[in-house]
């Protein structure tokens, strides 16, 4: 066969994608894009000519001409319809293939100089033999493929030309653009053929192998599903016969789980002894299930596994300070922990105990050293337990037994060095269960918990990689021994300073957050935030200026939803309409210097409180009276005061006889809450002494100390927390004990540039500092 090429001619290309067209087929196409629409409509002025030539690559939007096969096909357009989509579908008829040789126009649509080849079909015997043989082989495809049906089959041989005989074979597969454009572009006969030869070879084997993978998976299956229905089969004559249901595998899968971990020898033999008891029970034993639940205990524990230890004291530092202002000597002991475990990277865990009034972020100040070094954290609640076995777990002998919490804990951390907080240690009560406390003494000793014991268990368990960090409110309530064994670090309160940066950095934009607000919606400024501190709060802690936080959010979202503000800024003039009237008030604790009104400096669980003594002298015969429920301590303080009063009678000017002729009324305000210590003894004298004499004590003054019948000023505990809340009342001058004078430091040093600090050692001292004499 020859070929001959018309004389050269301009026509519009239109571009296809994952789509190539022979002469003589006819077939529809989709034309969305712009050149291509122009295209179509240029040839659609013309003579309905246009050239279809195949893009290289399928995920080109915008070709350009490298990227568009040379070889074509000139198509008659035959007819057009517009879509609704904005598409045009076209019926195409192709005539004869073309080779472009130089593209004319580029810019509005393609428009191409193409010579167009015309195919002279002559046939000799070579050409027959591979005429036969491309049927041939297109029939075995057809037959394995499946993807053609009969009537094509018979279609195609009856074509006689062997040119057209390739190319309605070639369009009948599912082949790759390549290897269709392989095709077009083989001009002569013979070549086309046998290029068409070599590819549905090439795709019978590719098939032969699918059919094979096919069949191969299908056997598969079926035994799958032939040991499925024996399996079964097995299960019920076992189960006819009274044998054990499943107890093989159950052992089996225990067996892979203990061969997968790296265990200690004494836990090793233990766990292989059970597997062994549990493989000889029947399924019917009701121990069964708590073998079961004991292994699966032993093995769900971590015994090796441990978390690195990321050790950079610059790094851990920033940690502590982003997380928390202030609670410096809590950072430094930290910092300390993490120094020396660089240096001995062996370093038994230390148990710290942070005691502090709530809200001052003990907890969360755990979560952070965990944080810092890296390693897992668990929080263990120890508040109201009373039994024992919470801590030590059950023995197996009793139903439904568990191990204990720390246990449970070091489950749920999955490694051996977590950081494992006990919070709320001096919550802890106990009854006719057993002490828990007691059960505590062998978690947190660092010499015994090395081979904790757990009743559960029953095997020694190593604690000694586990930091422990314990939280109370309160000191008194820990037993001795528990104490003994734990590094105490107080947390008294913050000061209104770091109140304010606290706020700032953390509470405002958590409250933000979690009401959908930004600070561009809601402004507050520092002002506000002390007025909210000073006037709405009275606390050790944060938690409920939290709260208070919140609702300024909380009202701040309500005005911008319903739309009467973008943007809310609540000031200390405005406040009162968001928080209503002012909880406390700010100042002095009293507003005018009175007589026979001081005000003492008391300790709670809470933090430190400011406390007004009052006393009253009536006409009467010497009885003494105190109300305002005072505990033991309290009313021996005040027994000693009144004595020391009436032993300096002459000296301070007071008639001798006074305790003859009058009735004394000692009470300390708000009836209803219990107050006992020894702290208020020279508050309670200076107050007998105004009563008695009528000078007034300056409203300026707070005092704490405790009283002898001698008139010495012992010392006395809380000064930290006592100072910072006469600074939160106002008070200008706090009197100490001297012996206190070793304490001042503790107290920060913003309360210390405000507050006056007279350290006293006698009460005719502290006399001369409280009384407002003319």
């Amino acid at each position: 066969m020859s070929t001959s090429p018309f004389p050269k001619r301009n026509l519009p290309l239109l571009p296809l994608r994952g789509l190539l067209v022979y002469p003589t087929m006819v077939l529809h196409l989709d034309v969305g894009r712009d050149k291509s629409v122009r295209a179509l409509e240029k040839a659609m002025v013309g003579e309905n000519l246009i050239v279809l030539a195949s893009q290289t690559e399928t995920n080109i939007d915008d070709p350009e001409p490298n990227d568009i096969f040379r070889m074509g096909t000139v198509a008659r357009v035959k007819q057009m319809l517009k879509l609704p989509n904005g598409t045009i579908r076209v019926l195409v008829e192709g005539l004869s293939r073309a080779k472009v040789l130089e593209y004319t126009e580029t810019d509005d649509h393609y428009e191409v100089d193409i010579f167009e080849i015309k195919e002279k079909e002559d046939t000799d015997p070579e050409v027959e033999a591979l005429m036969r043989a491309v049927i041939q082989q297109f029939e075995q495809y057809v037959k394995i493929s499946k993807k053609a049906n009969q009537e094509t089959v018979a279609a195609v041989t009856d074509i006689e030309e062997p040119g057209r005989l390739a190319d309605a074979i070639a369009s009948n597969l599912t082949l790759k653009i390549k290897d269709k454009q392989a095709i077009l572009e083989a001009v002569d006969v013979k070549t086309r053929l046998e290029t068409l030869m070599r590819i549905l070879s090439d795709e019978r084997e590719v098939l032969e192998l699918e059919r094979k993978i096919h069949q191969r998976v299908r056997k598969q299956m079926e035994k799958t599903q032939k040991e499925y229905y024996l399996r079964e089969q097995m299960k019920a004559i076992q189960k006819e016969l009274g044998e054990k249901e499943g107890r093989q595998g159950e052992v089996e899968e225990l067996r892979k789980k203990l061969a997968k971990l790296t265990l200690p020898e004494a836990v090793q033999e233990k766990v292989e002894k059970e597997i062994e008891r549990l493989e000889k029970m029947p399924a019917t034993s009701a121990e069964g299930s708590v073998v079961r639940t004991y292994i699966d205990w032993i093995l769900s524990l971590p015994w090796t596994e441990a978390t690195p230890d990321e050790i950079d004291i610059n790094k851990a530092e920033q940690i502590l300070n982003d997380e928390h202002y202030g609670l410096e000597k809590v950072k430094e002991r930290i910092l300390e922990y993490l120094a020396v475990q660089k240096l001995v990277n062996k370093l038994r865990g230390p148990i710290l105990c942070l005691v502090g009034p709530p809200g001052v972020g003990k907890t969360s100040l755990a979560r952070s050293i965990a944080n810092s070094l890296n390693r897992k954290f668990v929080r263990v609640s120890l508040g109201g337990v009373r039994d024992e076995a919470e801590i030590r777990g059950h023995r197996r002998t009793y139903i439904g037994a568990l191990p204990g919490r720390i246990i449970q804990g070091m489950k749920t951390a999955g490694t051996i060095n977590p950081v494992f907080l006990l919070d709320e240690i001096d919550k802890m009560s106990n009854d006719f269960r057993g002490d828990p406390s007691s059960a505590m003494l062998e978690v947190l000793d660092p010499e015994q918990n090395s081979t904790f014991s757990d009743h559960y268990i029953e095997l020694n368990y190593d604690l000694s990689k586990v930091m422990f960090i314990c939280t109370a409110n309160v000191m008194h309530n820990i037993p001795r021994p528990l104490l003994d064994r734990m590094e105490m670090i107080y947390i008294p309160g913050y000061t209104e300073l770091e109140k304010l940066h606290i706020v700032k950095n953390h509470l405002l934009p958590k409250q933000l957050e979690a009401h959908g607000l930004t600070k561009e919606k809601m402004g507050l400024s520092d002002e506000t935030i002390l007025k909210v501190i000073r006037e709405y709060t009275r606390e050790s802690g944060v938690r409920n200026l939290e709260r208070q936080i919140g609702a300024l959010c909380r009202k701040t979202a309500k005005q911008i939803v319903a739309g009467e503000k973008k943007r809310v800024t609540i000031t200390a003039k405005n406040l009162n309409n968001y928080l209503g009237a002012p909880k406390f008030r700010f100042g002095l604790a009293e507003l005018e210097d009175q007589v026979g009104v001081v005000t003492g400096l008391a300790w709670t669980e809470t933090g430190g409180d400011t406390l007004s003594i009052e006393v009253a002298i009536a006409p009467g015969k010497g009885k003494l009276t105190l109300t305002g429920q005072l505990g033991d301590v309290m009313k021996e303080s005040a027994q000693a005061a009144f004595t020391y009063i009436r032993s300096r009678a002459e000296q301070l000017k007071i008639p001798t006889d006074f305790n003859e002729k009058n009735d004394i009324h000692i009470h300390v305000p708000e009836g209803a809450i219990p107050k006992d210590g020894p702290s208020a003894g020279i508050s309670m004298a200076t107050a007998l002494v105004s009563a008695l004499t009528g000078i007034p004590v300056s409203r300026e003054v707070a005092m704490t100390g405790e009283i002898t019948l001698r008139g010495r000023v012992l010392p006395i505990g809380g000064v930290k927390e006592k100072c910072l809340s006469a600074h939160r009342a106002g008070i200008k001058k706090v009197l100490l004990p001297k012996d206190n004078g070793k304490d001042i430091d503790d107290i920060p040093e913003s309360v210390r540039k405000e507050l006056k600090i007279v350290l006293v050692e006698h009460v005719d001292q502290v006399l001369e500092q409280a009384l407002v004499r003319e």
